[in-house]
């Protein structure tokens, strides 16, 4: 596992501080993964989007089309 290296100002720092000392994380470093994390998955989720938006419209968004998903969903839960 590579390290690095992060410089942070004081109030920056008392706050991943107090995220760590109240328990919501195990340390300093497994507060700034789970931050790398979810840009990630952020960054992963803007591109699926921007790729939907992009993509040609192959159905009409009707009634039916909603509700045949509406059951798709309920059949997966």
């Amino acid at each position: 596992m590579a390290t690095m290296n992060v410089s942070l100002p004081d109030d920056l720092k008392s706050f991943v501080d107090s995220q760590v000392n109240h328990g919501n994380y195990g340390s300093t470093s497994e507060y700034i993964r789970d931050l790398i994390r979810h840009d990630y998955d952020r960054g992963q989720l803007r591109d699926a989007l921007l790729d939907g938006a992009r993509s040609p419209i192959t159905t009409e968004a009707d009634t039916a089309y909603l509700e045949s998903l509406r059951d798709q969903a309920q059949a997966n839960t």
